[in-house]
Order: C-alpha cells, then structure tokens, then sequence
C-alpha cells in the first residue's frame, strides 16, 4: 500500500515536520540551486529543509542556470545584490569583516548557494557562466560538521543547513542580517538524522526478515551468508 505524502517536505504524511518549522524572515534572500541528484534520491534533504526554514528564499533545480528566467531574473534586478557562497582566495570573508552594507549601496543582498555533491557542484559552476560572474563570499573558523550518517570528503566541508547556520551566524555577527532562530536550522538537522537513522534501522531489520524466509535448504550453498548490501545501512547517495 502507497504511503500518503507530504509534498512540502517530502516525508509521509505521518512524519511530516511542516508544523514544526516556523519560517524565519530575513533581510538577505536565499536562492538554493539543486541539482536534480538531490531532490530524486534523498527529497527529504538539507537543502529542502533549509528553504522552508527561510521565508525570503526560493529553490530551483537544475545544473546549468543560464537560461533559467527566475535565476537570471534575480541576477539582473538591479536592486539585487547578488553573491555566490563558495570558499576560495577570491572570496569575500565574512567572518573577517570583509563585506560592509555600503558595498551594497541599498539593494538587498541575494545569496546564491548551490546544493549537491561536492562532485558535482564543480560542474554546475562551470555550466553557469552567470554564476561564475558574481561576486563570491564565504565564512571561516564554523564549527565541524554536525552530520554522523555521512562522512564529509574533507573536515571543511559542510552541508547545506550546515551552510547556511554558519553563513547567517557571521551575517549576524557583522550587522548585515539578524538571525532569530539559530536553533531552528540544527534542531532539524539532528532530526533529519534522527529519522533517516530510524528508517535505515527497519529497513535492515525488514531485510533480515526476508532474507530468512527466503533462506535455502541447510547445506546448500551459500546458507547462512548475507548479503553486503543489506547492512550496508547508510548508502552513498545520503546528500548534503
């Protein structure tokens, strides 16, 4: 029997957190980039859960965004000041102070972020030469990843809840934003985990199940061995 969905979060209706999430204003738009990866493997992802956290934001899926009219439109409004979050010597750091109100000289600040893989964000930047045009920011000295269903390629390297906490965090700390609800954005994140953890559990324990009563005869051959895949309970595709 089909399970009954949330189509805001993307969970069954019975383990829906759309009541739980109050969406948090800010002065600075939030523009989440997904690539499709993300949404068809794991919909309930940091990402998703980011943008009903955020009241000012808007989330696009794709890779390349140089025709996407709603990005492009963004981008070209000229009460925009958009920027890129992407670490790098270019970049501006916030943490640091490196970004003042006057640079925005009015206009509001759009902060792009581009959510996937770390394998994959390489090549959405590079299909979007918009993108690599604008001005990039970034933050230093976060705190570790808070992920434990998921190793990170590097201690750097963060989700995108994880993300946007820290990037709030520093725009708070120098002015350019108020962030209200520092808790909200972790709370959701440990249960995001918390669930995945819960569903990774029946799911093996559904495997043993079945994989009992499928058992061959005693002596044939291979009894009693299982199969690596299922206790293999977080698989590689857990997104950020």
């Amino acid at each position: 029997m089909s399970r009954v969905m949330c189509y805001r979060c993307y969970l069954p209706a019975s383990n829906c957190w759309c009541g739980a999430i109050t969406p948090m204003p800010t002065r600075t738009k939030f523009v989440i980039l997904m690539h499709p990866d993300e949404h068809k493997r794991v919909r309930a992802n940091t990402g998703r859960l980011t943008h009903l956290c955020l009241a000012d934001s808007e989330l696009h899926l794709g890779i390349g965004f140089d025709e996407h009219e709603k990005v492009q439109a963004l981008i070209d409004d000229p009460t925009n000041y958009p920027v890129l979050l992407y670490p790098g010597r270019e970049s501006r750091d916030l943490s640091k102070g490196e970004l003042h109100a006057a640079d925005f000289a009015g206009r509001r600040l759009v902060v792009f972020l581009l959510d996937a893989t770390w394998r994959k964000v390489r090549p959405m930047l590079r299909m979007s030469l918009t993108l690599q045009r604008l001005p990039r920011i970034m933050f230093s000295n976060a705190a570790p990843s808070r992920y434990v269903i998921k190793k990170q390629p590097e201690p750097g390297c963060l989700s995108t809840l994880e993300a946007t906490h820290e990037l709030l965090v520093a725009l708070d700390r120098s002015g350019l934003d108020a962030y209200a609800q520092p808790e909200q954005l972790l709370r959701l994140f440990q249960r995001m985990q918390d669930y995945q953890i819960h569903r990774a559990a029946e799911n093996a324990l559904s495997g043993d199940r079945r994989s009992a009563r499928r058992s061959p005869a005693p002596g044939a051959v291979g009894a009693g061995t299982e199969d690596p895949k299922r206790r293999k309970i977080f698989p590689s595709t857990v997104s950020g």
